[in-house]
């Protein structure tokens, strides 16, 4: 039987919007990761319109 190496860690990924992060390996081995995303726009508060 050959056996496990261990994963190296990889590094977390930025760009403008989205970071990704590994998680830690779970009972079977598998290796996921995990997206943050940012927000793309603010929301401004509404304000009633003047009256003509």
């Amino acid at each position: 039987m050959s056996e496990k190496k261990p994963t190296p860690k990889v590094p977390d990924g930025q760009t403008r919007f989205l970071t990704t992060r590994q998680k830690k390996p779970n009972e079977k081995g598998f290796i996921g990761y995990e997206t943050i995303w940012d927000s793309f726009q603010t929301e401004a508060e509404y304000e009633t319109p003047k009256r003509p």
